[in-house]
């Protein structure tokens, strides 16, 4: 298995406990700055692109063993200690993997709106929406916002998913390989098989939009036997973005509380 070097953004001073952040599907750091900057306040906070988002390198094979492959030498690469780890959709299950696998590796565990579960939906037709925007033909971003809008109907999501297009050489390009997003969107879905591993049993906290169907703590005891799940009022799956406040507020309860 081929292990990338991510690229990252650091926040905090490096002395202080160390918490990594992990996006989802077709996001990046970027969409992490503000949580970041605010928790860097009391932990050393590192937000890695994984493959194939972000600046990280690109490679043909996206599913969650091979993110956790890399999770790892990142972890050694630049932390002294286990580290929190905080994950958001994709990157919850990022994390999960990596805990069930590997939990001499991180210390608490924050799970961001996702369960360890195959879910039905698919990315094919959103993907193949991205793949036929006519790129040269595009002169500016807002011209690719109106393209999309009767594919994407969302003008907050279609807003998210094009900062993924970036402008190189008065030409429009995506930064992100939509062949390679389109073949392994199967893996990103479902969550590998779990027999052969063994439950989580430290503290773990799903935090979920109330609005959101993507996690249900009935599907995650077995696994993460010590899991609580907080829902967040008036919030769906970006509830980060939706209620930052009562994000961050359960986010520093939950790190703060001592380990049992």
């Amino acid at each position: 298995m081929s292990v990338l070097s991510l690229a990252f953004q650091e926040f905090g001073e490096a002395d202080k406990p160390p918490l990594i952040i992990l996006h989802g599907f077709f996001a990046s750091s970027r969409n992490w700055r503000v949580i970041a900057e605010t928790l860097a306040e009391d932990y050393h906070v590192l937000v890695p692109d994984l493959r194939n988002h972000g600046a990280s390198p690109h490679h043909p094979q996206l599913d969650y063993p091979s993110m956790v492959a890399d999770l790892l030498a990142f972890i050694t690469a630049h932390t002294t200690s286990p580290p929190h780890l905080l994950g958001h959709s994709m990157g919850g299950k990022v994390a999960m993997w990596l805990a069930l696998n590997y939990p001499e590796h991180l210390d608490k565990l924050l799970v961001i709106d996702i369960a360890p579960c195959a879910y039905e939906h698919s990315f094919d037709q959103l993907i193949t929406s991205l793949q036929a925007l006519p790129l040269q033909q595009l002169t500016q971003r807002k011209q690719a916002e109106h393209w999309l809008s009767e594919h994407i109907p969302e003008l907050s999501y279609r807003q998210f998913l094009l900062q993924n297009l970036l402008l190189t050489e008065q030409t429009y390009v995506w930064r992100i390989d939509l062949t390679v997003f389109k073949n392994m969107a199967h893996h990103i879905v479902a969550f590998p098989n779990t027999d052969q591993v063994l439950s989580f049993t430290r503290p773990t906290l799903f935090l979920c939009g109330e609005n959101s169907n993507y996690c249900q703590l009935n599907q995650c005891l077995k696994l993460f036997p010590k899991a609580q799940q907080i829902n967040i009022k008036n919030a769906g799956h970006w509830l980060h973005v939706q209620q930052p406040a009562a994000f961050l507020q359960e986010v520093n309860a939950f790190l703060r509380h001592p380990l049992n």
